[in-house]
């Protein structure tokens, strides 16, 4: 069964981000990470990630944007698993939609570098 093993990180928060990028990588997980929904999106469809963890609030252009382009309508990253990681609270409209285009949806302050390392392990490739 294969692996996930490459990731892409958008998320603006300097702490966050490289808590993330340091327990992936020391998990062995190649990583990119963009601190911007415009270069995080960018990157998503220039190359091909396994993962991608998308954080909701983001400058330049939002969270739910990018999802949006992503996966609204055509899917345009296939291969690719998306986890949604947020603190904003959402109504429940707002989450059921985020929740239809991506592969989770995560509470930041319920989830653990740990606890996502764990989420991440139990997840196959999209295209496995």
């Amino acid at each position: 069964m294969a692996k996930i093993s490459s990731i892409l990180i958008i998320e603006d928060d300097r702490f966050i981000g490289e808590m993330y990028v340091l327990s992936l990588r020391q998990a062995g997980y190649t990583v990119d990470w963009h601190t911007s929904g415009k270069d995080g999106l960018a990157a998503a469809l220039a190359k091909t990630y396994d993962l991608i963890l998308l954080d909701i609030m983001l400058p330049e252009e939002s969270g739910v944007d990018v999802l949006n382009e992503l996966r609204g309508g055509t899917d345009k990253i296939p291969h690719s698993r998306i986890i949604v990681l947020t603190n904003f609270d959402q109504d429940d409209e707002s989450r059921s939609d985020m929740q239809s285009k991506a592969d989770a949806y995560l509470i930041k302050a319920d989830i653990t570098p740990r606890k996502l390392l764990e989420i991440i392990t139990s997840l196959t490739p999209a295209d496995s």
